[in-house]
């Protein structure tokens, strides 16, 4: 299908509470309609040919990447991640273009190692702030270099709201008191989305998928590390429903087969869970002015799935994130961080030529930090052996 027969589609078979690329309010800067693909066809793709999109291969979630080849990335992260929403994207009758676009997106503004690299981040910049989604809009207008009329990958505003309005429990970009994003982050000017309305479904279902993925996934890489048991994981309710449904169904099952089914099993319940209550919720929705006025976020979890949900992920906080190994790995990241950070500030000429050339337009702290902000974690620890080490090769 050329672009006019995806939009013909999109007008007669999603929902009508689907954002279709036919009503985008468009890019930053105006440009010529592809012929083949739809706006968010090509923002998905511009995405994937990016350079903050490929370094998520060495960008860790939990363990540093020198800990196993097996654990996820920010990489295999994202990509689950477009997969679970794009599942339930497609039975809901939402646009799976703007859903994979957005999922596919949605980290790239993470700093290496994880969350205690953001954390670290947040604390050297002070009162000029850090944040990975904020930091994510400003990779993909700012930062990105690779087309020669502007700055960035000139996406769609709603892949771009979908980006900075991300929101799951690892996500606090609002001001408490007012709900709003700061009026600025850097040279980004966030008036635009700094309205009290809700973003599309199609962000919304990738915010749910991000939960899915992020806690069963690290649940399969808890294990196989060591760092939690399976005895342990047999106290919690939802884990014990999955376990009981594997055994019924296999009897005589392997340790590894066992627990990829039990995963499998917890993701199908999630998606099955969201799909039904979001259904509900849905009735009353004939547009999308209805969901953008909609008081609450009307893609989510039942009640009953949430409490269910919860003495899981407790223990995934209190076995797995704050398990002493953990723990080890997240305050190295810190000093490797905040070592890199002070030799920068400290000594500017110690950066590549290219990152100093922004220090006049960005000042020097934004530019440090979106320096580091870009690095991945193999980038950032070598760079730290160059600086440190006085026997390595600088």
């Amino acid at each position: 299908m050329n672009r006019q027969e995806y939009q013909n589609f999109e007008q007669n078979f999603l929902a009508p509470y689907a954002l279709k690329s036919i009503v985008s309010a468009g890019r930053r800067y105006k440009e010529d309609e592809h012929e083949f693909r739809t706006c968010f066809q090509r923002d998905r793709d511009r995405i994937i040919h990016s350079t903050a999109f490929r370094r998520l291969e060495y960008k860790t979630q939990v363990f540093v990447i020198h800990e196993g080849d097996y654990y996820r990335t920010r990489l295999t992260h994202s990509l689950e991640v477009a997969q679970i929403a794009r599942s339930i994207a497609r039975v809901l009758g939402l646009n799976a273009d703007l859903v994979e676009a957005i999922a596919l997106g949605h980290d790239v503004g993470h700093t290496p190692f994880g969350h205690s690299g953001e954390e670290l981040l947040r604390d050297l910049m002070g009162s000029e702030g850090f944040d990975h989604n904020l930091q994510g809009l400003r990779v993909v207008d700012c930062l990105e270099k690779r087309y020669p009329d502007f700055c960035g990958l000139n996406l769609t505003y709603e892949v771009r709201e979908g980006l900075i309005k991300h929101s799951t429990r690892y996500d606090d970009v609002c001001s408490e008191k007012t709900g709003l994003l700061p009026s600025k982050y850097g040279n980004l000017d966030l008036a635009e989305f700094n309205n009290s309305m809700q973003p599309t479904l199609e962000a919304q279902v990738v915010d749910v998928a991000d939960e899915i993925a992020y806690d069963n996934h690290d649940l399969d890489d808890g294990i196989t590390s060591g760092l939690i048991s399976e005895e342990d994981l047999k106290k919690i309710p939802l884990w014990s429903e999955a376990e009981y449904l594997v055994d019924n169904k296999y009897p005589v099952l392997s340790a590894e087969f066992k627990k990829h089914q039990i995963i499998r099993i917890l993701i199908d319940m999630d998606v099955k869970d969201v799909i039904t209550f979001s259904l509900q919720n849905l009735k009353s929705i004939n547009s999308v002015k209805d969901v953008k006025s909609a008081s609450f976020r009307l893609i989510a979890f039942s009640k009953q799935m949430q409490e269910k949900r919860r003495p899981l992920r407790d223990f995934l906080l209190s076995e797995l994130y704050h398990h002493h190994r953990v723990i080890r790995m997240s305050d190295k990241a810190k000093r490797i961080i905040k070592d890199l950070f002070t030799v920068y500030m400290n000594k500017p000429a110690q950066l590549p030529a290219k990152i100093q050339q922004n220090i006049v337009q960005e000042g020097l702290k934004r530019t440090i930090c979106d320096y580091i902000a870009s690095m991945t974690d193999s980038f950032a620890q070598n760079e730290y052996k160059m600086l440190f080490d006085p026997l390595e090769r600088v």
